[in-house]
């Protein structure tokens, strides 16, 4: 257990190493004095933060006004705390600004738990409304594409394998191969659970085979890698391997929404070796399943699949030997 100083700052690197580690801590954020105190925990066997805050005698924990985050009551030794956390893994780090932001207002600020925390959610809001580059789960799922991508290198070169690359053309499949399709998808959940976007994203075109990559990532910390990372590491096997391709990498990554300029300070390794099967093999669904006319009016489906129950089947059209991220 460490005592923190009398203000609240965590960095998130801390947070990170213990995470990765899967080890349990706890910070104090408020001073031993305080009149309330602040605890900020990583539980869980270090795959849960949450912030804890000392309830008065008849005091109950206010309400979320956010789907992905509650806040319930616990106990910590035999004082009464209301504790804010949340189970959405791949929001994991912006959920740790939120805390620290909500002790900040507590500890600094002087409010209570309540009006920190309907402050700083109001706050956000109005931040959050403001478009950015690339979101959470497009930020995971490009680090599963640019290991896939280096994976395709391995076997075709890189020119073939940045003319494969179609995720950011907006094309139906991640990635046109030779012989056949692939569609990537990656999770940071403990289950390969996925996003389906559009009846067609995992249906065959052209009577080509279309094969389904499902990866799963964690928390790496010191030993992981960011997004950033990632990207620099291919453009300059690219680069070294044909320049054209490396310029049409670039561009590509552009079009995707990628900048070096937007905070990166989330790192990543495999969770588990890559799930590799042809899509017939998947709980899809497909365009024959529903009723000619309901698709005449249904202009869109997404839906989630959980392919956790699979296994990889044989004749894999990638190498996936020595399968790391970049």
């Amino acid at each position: 257990m460490t005592d923190a100083p009398v203000y609240p700052e965590l960095p998130w690197s801390t947070v990170e190493h213990y995470l990765g580690e899967r080890q349990a801590a706890s910070y104090r954020l408020s001073a031993p004095t305080a009149e309330r105190a602040v605890w900020y925990e990583i539980g869980d066997g270090g795959q849960e933060i949450s912030l804890q805050v000392e309830l008065d005698r008849h005091q109950q924990p206010p309400r979320s006004s956010l789907p992905a985050v509650t806040i319930d009551q616990v106990r910590r030794g035999g004082t009464r705390m209301a504790r804010i956390h949340t189970t959405q893994v791949a929001l994991m780090r912006d959920f740790h600004d939120l805390l620290i932001a909500v002790a900040d207002r507590i500890v600094t600020g002087e409010r209570d738990l309540g009006q920190a925390f309907e402050e700083t959610v109001h706050a956000w809001g109005r931040l959050l409304d403001q478009p950015r580059g690339l979101g959470v789960e497009r930020r995971i799922g490009l680090h599963g594409e640019l290991a896939m991508l280096r994976a395709v290198a391995r076997s075709h070169g890189w020119a073939q394998a940045v003319e494969a690359w179609t995720g950011p053309r907006a094309e139906q499949h991640d990635f046109g191969l030779p012989d056949s399709d692939l569609e990537v998808k990656t999770t940071a959940s403990d289950r390969r659970r996925h996003t389906v976007h559009g009846i067609h994203q995992l249906t065959e075109s052209s009577g080509r085979p279309l094969w389904f990559a499902s990866l799963q990532l964690t928390r790496g910390g010191l030993g992981g890698r960011s997004l950033g990372e990632s990207v620099a590491s291919v453009l300059r096997d690219a680069r070294a391997a044909h320049r054209i391709a490396s310029m049409r990498l670039e561009s590509a990554l552009a079009a995707d929404g990628w900048s070096e300029n937007e905070p990166d300070d989330e790192r990543w390794t495999l969770r588990t070796a890559p799930l590799v099967v042809p899509a017939e093999q998947l709980p899809r669904l497909t365009e024959s399943m529903i009723p000619l006319s309901v698709r005449e009016h249904v202009s869109s489906i997404d839906y989630r699949m959980d392919v956790t129950h699979l296994s990889s089947a044989p004749g894999s059209p990638v190498d996936l030997t020595d399968f790391r991220l970049p």
